[in-house]
């Protein structure tokens, strides 16, 4: 169940705009998220900050307060791993550095998927894909939307389960960095890395905090504990893994497009107690 955050601060720091798979502009993102009554907000798209400039002159604008965020993937143990930086300095030039080694990634990935698909014989299917994607690197979703738009398939969730979804030929795993050098990454820019959604990676009870221990030791600071959708039986054990590792607290809708109910811009979970928020740490704190 998620309710809204009352009182104000109304926290969300985890969203996608168009810049990486989500499906409003920076601009309208932040404005949407102003509308719902959210006060602090940090755009994190995945391995881009392309979006931030937009996003910020818009929150000045809407009298919401921008922070700076970017959802990084990497790998641990042979799994996709996801870390959210945020509170990071944007002009870091080995941070931009990496992105762009991110970003080349990412490209790679889609021209393969590309590939894979060739045998659909849809005419410049990575094209139709970017142009979805507004130029930037096609993910999934956008090559999804370009099959239901050529009538290979009817509706994305098809193309999904016939063609992009786990053990289809579209299911393509990046060559993504190692855990560990990706968290010194957010640490040489000064910022704070986040492990994100410990429970969408499907791992066990004991796995996961294998994974919460080799991300401390990284040098890992915050995990989200409280997510869209989640149960409160995760709730309370990603809770206790914060505690037991001494891990700041984090929130966020992980919002991508409109009319998802259960993935709404600030709709978040309440946060359980005794836990230290990460938004209390950032260099300008944010305090209730």
């Amino acid at each position: 169940m998620t309710i809204p955050q009352d009182p104000k601060p109304c926290i969300d720091l985890h969203c996608h705009s168009t810049a990486s798979d989500g499906a409003l502009a920076p601009a309208d993102l932040v404005a949407r998220a102003a509308e719902k009554g959210v006060s602090h907000l940090a755009l994190t798209d995945h391995d881009t900050i392309a979006g931030l400039p937009e996003a910020r002159k818009a929150a000045a604008g809407a009298g919401l307060e921008l922070i700076a965020g970017v959802e990084l993937s990497c790998v641990w143990r042979s799994y996709t791993i996801h870390l959210v930086g945020l509170d990071f300095d944007e002009a870091s030039p080995s941070f931009l550095s990496a992105l762009a080694r991110q970003n080349e990634n990412r490209w790679q990935r889609a021209r393969i998927i590309a590939d894979k698909l060739s045998r659909l014989k849809v005419d410049s299917l990575l094209e139709q894909a970017t142009e979805l994607a507004g130029g930037d690197v096609p993910g999934r979703p956008h090559f999804a939307q370009a099959l239901v738009d050529a009538g290979v398939v009817p509706k994305v969730a098809h193309a999904f389960k016939r063609h992009l979804g786990a053990g289809k030929p579209g299911d393509v795993k990046a060559c993504w960095p190692e855990l560990s050098e990706v968290v010194q990454w957010v640490r040489d820019a000064e910022g704070i890395a986040v492990l994100a959604h410990p429970r969408k990676y499907r791992l066990s009870a004991t796995r996961l905090r294998e994974l919460v221990s080799d991300f401390c030791r990284a040098g890992g600071r915050g995990i989200e504990v409280s997510v869209s959708g989640q149960s409160s039986g995760d709730l309370g054990f990603i809770a206790e893994l914060a505690r037991k590792e001494s891990l700041l607290a984090s929130q966020g809708s992980d919002f991508h497009f409109p009319g998802a109910a259960w993935c709404e811009l600030g709709r978040i979970t309440k946060m359980p107690e005794g836990l230290e928020p990460v938004w209390h740490h950032f260099r300008e704190p944010v305090r209730g």
